[in-house]
């Protein structure tokens, strides 16, 4: 086992209560060689931009990794599917609902949950699929914005099976600047399938 995982969560930003769940998953994390490279931001409200986003794997370690560390990272889910059994499922992995039919945006509802919470880390994929795409989406821009929030880049290094943390930025109102600052910065990096 190579991999490395930090002993604990920073204090202000959101947590489950460690249980066998953690346990487990950090087992399983650190038993398949990832590691988390950086040092994760003391701060209670942030979105996490995650790339390169290539794979289906990328939600299941980001997931695993998120378990062990016992970090609540919330992740934007269609409202539709929080009807029935697969709503309880939903809520306890921190999905958090999107009403896309209403009449204002899914940027705005961000925005608002932020607002009203005390702490929320919100992860997304800047990529929006796990294709190949010239074109970013700007949501992630337009919500840290909007919400005064700061972004922290996330990697998913698949040759060096490391999750890595970069700098922790505030987004300036220049949306073509910061994405050719961001995508820089992923360059080195390679997903299961593809870099940026």
């Amino acid at each position: 086992m190579n991999g490395y995982l930090p002993p604990a969560a920073p204090p202000r930003a959101p947590q489950h209560t460690p249980g066998i769940g953690a346990r487990v998953c950090r087992w399983i994390v650190l038993r398949a060689g990832w590691r988390l490279e950086g040092t994760l931001p003391d701060v209670a409200k942030v979105i996490l931009v995650g790339a390169p986003h290539s794979s289906f794997w990328d939600g299941v370690w980001g997931m695993l990794m998120k378990t062990a560390l016992g970090l609540r990272i919330g992740i934007m889910i269609k409202a539709e599917l929080f009807r029935g059994p697969l709503g309880w499922l939903l809520r306890k992995l921190d999905a958090i609902p999107v009403q896309r039919k209403r009449a204002f945006g899914v940027v705005e509802q961000m925005v608002r949950h932020f607002a009203d919470s005390d702490a929320l880390w919100l992860g997304i994929t800047p990529e929006g699929t796990r294709r190949a795409v010239v074109r970013w989406r700007s949501g992630f821009w337009q919500i840290a914005r909007g919400a005064q929030v700061p972004v922290q880049l996330v990697y998913l290094d698949y040759p060096s099976k490391t999750i890595g943390l970069g700098p922790l930025w505030h987004m300036g109102p220049d949306l073509d600047a910061e994405m050719a600052r961001i995508r820089a910065f992923y360059a080195p990096y390679r997903g299961k399938h593809r870099g940026v």
